[in-house]
C-alpha cells in the first residue's frame, strides 16, 4: 500500500518561509520521480517543483530562485523549502511520485495547506 504523507504546512507572514516533507512508504523511493504540486480554487493542479532519481530539479518559473526541492533517500522523504513567501504562493500542496516514464501511475499525497497572510 502506497502511501505519501504531507507536513509542514501552515500560517506564514509574507516574505517568510515553511519547509513541506512528504513521507513516502510502500514505493521503491529511490528510482522515483518525486515532485510538489499546488492547486488553487478553481484552477488546474500544477507542477511547483520535481526531482528525479538522479537529483536533477526542475521548477516552475514562479518559484525559482525562491523554492528549493531536495530528497532524502535513506529517510524516504521529498522536501521543499520555501523562502520569501508570498500571498499568491498560498493554496494546497500535494506530493507527487511516479516511475521513470510512468507519470500516468502516479501517486499522490494527501495535500497540506499553505496560507500566507500578515
Amino acid at each position: 500500500q502506497v502511501q505519501l504523507v504531507e507536513s509542514g504546512g501552515g500560517l506564514v507572514q509574507p516574505g517568510g518561509s515553511l519547509r513541506l516533507s512528504c513521507a513516502a512508504s510502500g514505493i521503491a523511493f529511490s528510482i522515483y520521480v518525486m515532485g510538489w504540486y499546488r492547486q488553487a480554487p478553481g484552477k488546474q493542479r500544477e507542477l511547483v517543483a520535481a526531482i528525479s532519481s538522479g537529483r536533477s530539479t526542475n521548477y516552475a518559473d514562479s518559484v525559482k530562485g525562491r523554492f528549493t526541492i531536495s530528497r532524502d533517500n535513506a529517510k524516504n522523504t521529498v522536501y521543499l523549502q520555501m523562502n520569501s513567501l508570498k500571498p499568491e504562493n498560498a493554496t494546497v500542496y500535494y506530493c507527487n511520485a511516479y516511475e521513470p516514464g510512468r507519470p500516468d501511475l502516479a501517486y499522490w499525497g494527501q495535500g497540506t495547506q499553505v496560507a500566507v497572510s500578515s
